[in-house]
């Protein structure tokens, strides 16, 4: 059995007396592909948040392969293997996509700014590596054909498969999508969902994933948490999740 590789305990965060989450705790193990889906304003970009170390929670605990990070910054965070991508597109527009990826190899880099910007050996190795890497994937991708593109020259879908990208070049054990098919054809949402199955069985990666797709979320999920105004209401299977009448209920309304 996969042991827990992030376990989130009676989380609660509040701003001025607004509660967001509210003792909210669930586990994944190391290769799930796990699912956080709620209605709008239920806590799940919260949630992201927290984990990610862009909040503080008011209380409660985050644990990432058994170490406590619930107040470690976002940069200690990043270097402990844990990597997001946004809801809206945070890529670098006058960047290539080359370059784009190539930041998120800088994140686990050693050399400093001073030996950057004196072009140090150790620097010009970590760019060469970095290069090198970011190759690496877009040939995984299949997208080396927009090495040297800017992002808007590409299509939303392919843009948001340029972040995905970036978050693998953080060599993250966890990587967080925060709605990955947000604004996707159907064919953009099934081919990334197969890039999402294609990383975790190749790379090991596990994944947590915020989408309103519903569809989508039942076919590539091992398990899925569902929260309303703040508190977890199910966690399980999609088969389990999708017959729970509080689901029910609270996307489609109590009359139902």
């Amino acid at each position: 059995m996969s042991k827990n590789l992030l376990e989130v305990s009676s989380l609660v965060m509040r701003f001025q007396g607004i509660t967001a989450l509210d003792d909210v705790s669930f586990t994944m193990a190391q290769g799930e592909i796990t699912s956080l889906i709620g209605p709008n304003g239920a806590g799940k970009t919260t949630m992201f948040n927290c984990v990610t170390g862009m909040y503080t929670p008011s209380s409660g605990r985050v644990s990432f392969d058994g170490q406590d990070i619930t107040a470690a910054k976002a940069h200690t965070i990043s270097r402990h293997g844990i990597a997001r991508t946004f809801q809206n597109l945070a890529l670098f527009s006058g960047l290539s996509v080359l370059e784009n990826l190539m930041v998120g190899a800088y994140l686990q880099g050693s050399s400093g700014l001073l030996q950057g910007a004196f072009k140090t050996p150790r620097a010009r190795a970590e760019q060469k590596a970095a290069e090198a890497a970011a190759y690496e994937v877009l040939d995984f991708l299949g997208m080396r054909d927009a090495a040297h593109l800017k992002p808007s020259e590409l299509s939303y879908g392919r843009q948001k498969q340029v972040e995905f990208a970036r978050a693998l070049m953080q060599r993250a054990r966890l990587v967080m999508l925060d709605e990955p098919m947000a604004g996707m054809s159907a064919q953009e949402k099934a081919a990334m969902s197969a890039l999402i199955e294609r990383v975790r069985e190749h790379f090991g990666v596990t994944f947590l994933i915020v989408e309103h797709d519903i569809p989508v979320i039942m076919g590539i999920s091992d398990k899925i948490v569902v929260l309303d105004f703040g508190r977890k209401i199910a966690e399980g299977t999609p088969h389990e999740v999708q017959n729970n009448p509080l689901v029910i209920a609270a996307y489609l309304g109590d009359e139902h």
